[in-house]
């Protein structure tokens, strides 16, 4: 279903391409980042523990690691309007699914479901389109701001929830999410992108292509410092709201509260996502205009080492809706500008003919440390009633990850003195 014009490309930096990547991503991650917002509400209805939704949304995030690299090749083998709409059936199903699962077993088997929508309208898939659609000079801002389009919906997700929920059950709000990512799929009329070039005689095979990746050592580090992001952001998309609520309970609204017109905890949960949301737009659209000017890597380290600094502190102070603002504000800005930096370096490094399913396989990476961070966030709230030790092990992941894109090869391929074997 796409065209295999290659005269689609455009000098212009919004194009028909980039926008409709923008819209579905922008929907499908207002879903995505309002799951926190229901972790009381449905635990509460049902009397389950904590850990019982965060295992849900755990497996949500695994799935969504398992099929990106699927439906990425999916979407290189049979087309990428084909990979969306399965991916947004997939998508809506789960949740319709959802809204009438009353045990947590059944949640988590559902969540599959919505971890697999996720992959197939999300970045993995989306950006790889962009990619290709836009030209050398604008690629790197391109991915920026289809990055920053999932801010956009992390803006809206959460309040638009916390909304709906305090006129409708939760199990409707699931299917009025559902009804937003099938109306997302109107944006595929606009995108028509040229295909991936087919393979012809004398170009390596995807097989091959995967056999150096996987030897070689950049390809690794990307792999292993992509957790610490997976596992931060996850960590504190579902877990924060919740946080926040408890954390902040005995205090009475302060000055930024009722500046925000905000008058109770768990409102002010929702609106600190947003607020991540909000400086994220800015810092990835940054990430994407630096990452055409400078080394992708340093950027990357820099980042992580900025993003440990802010959750150390964050947590070694007291917590007030003062300081959850100045955390949400600041780790916003730091938020998901890792992605295109990642997707870029992928990208700069192997080149565009397998960059979806080669970053599919790195985002895998990042959603084992999403589900490790949701998981640990329920289990240890249970354990030890608060979240301090999650906190701390995302402190160390990040640091990690800091110093492991120090080491990176940024060369192509083809530049590189000594062959992969």
């Amino acid at each position: 279903m796409t065209t295999a014009s290659t005269n689609l490309k455009s000098d212009s930096l919004f194009t028909p391409v980039l926008i409709a990547g923008c819209v579905i991503v922008l929907v499908g991650f207002a879903i995505r980042a309002s799951f926190g917002v229901f972790q009381i509400p449905i635990s509460n209805e049902f009397g389950w523990l904590r850990a019982d939704f965060s295992f849900a949304i755990a497996i949500q995030n695994l799935f969504w690691g398992i099929g990106q690299p699927l439906f990425s090749m999916l979407a290189e083998k049979y087309g990428d309007r084909k990979a969306i709409i399965t991916g947004a059936i997939c998508y809506a199903i789960g949740l319709i699914l959802s809204s009438y699962a009353i045990t947590p077993g059944q949640h988590q088997l559902l969540e599959m479901l919505v971890g697999f929508g996720i992959a197939g309208t999300g970045f993995g898939v989306i950006l790889a389109v962009v990619g290709r659609a836009a030209s050398d000079k604008n690629r790197s801002m391109a991915l920026g701001v289809a990055t920053a389009a999932g801010s956009a919906g992390q803006i809206v997700g959460p309040p638009l929830a916390q909304y709906l929920l305090q006129s409708m059950p939760w199990q409707n709000v699931f299917l009025v999410f559902a009804s937003m990512i099938l109306l997302a799929l109107f944006a595929l009329f606009y995108m028509k992108v040229p295909p991936p070039k087919k393979v012809e005689k004398g170009d390596e095979s995807l097989g091959a292509v995967l056999k150096k990746a996987f030897k070689d050592p950049t390809f690794a580090f990307i792999f292993i410092g992509f957790f610490s992001c997976g596992y931060q952001l996850a960590f504190i998309t579902a877990h924060f709201p919740a946080f926040i609520t408890e954390m902040c309970a005995a205090i009475s609204p302060d000055s930024i509260m009722k500046t925000i017109g905000v008058s109770n905890t768990s409102t002010l949960g929702a609106i600190a996502i947003s607020v991540i949301g909000v400086f994220n737009i800015g810092g990835t659209l940054l990430a994407g205009w630096l990452g055409s000017r400078y080394s992708r890597k340093y950027l990357l380290a820099s980042i992580y080492l900025l993003r440990t600094i802010v959750a150390a502190a964050f947590i070694l102070n007291p917590i007030t809706p003062s300081t959850v603002v100045l955390f949400s504000a600041i780790m916003g800005s730091l938020w998901l500008a890792t992605v295109p930096l990642t997707s870029g370096l992928i990208a700069q490094i192997y080149g565009l003919r397998y960059m979806g399913t080669l970053y599919g396989l790195v985002f895998f990476s990042h959603q084992l440390g999403g589900f490790m961070g949701v998981w640990l966030g329920g289990s240890l709230y249970d354990l030890f009633g608060n979240y301090n030790i999650v906190w701390w092990i995302g402190v160390g992941v990040g640091a990690l990850s800091a110093l492991i894109h120090l080491p990176i090869d940024e060369r192509p391929w083809s530049d590189r003195q000594t062959k992969l074997a």
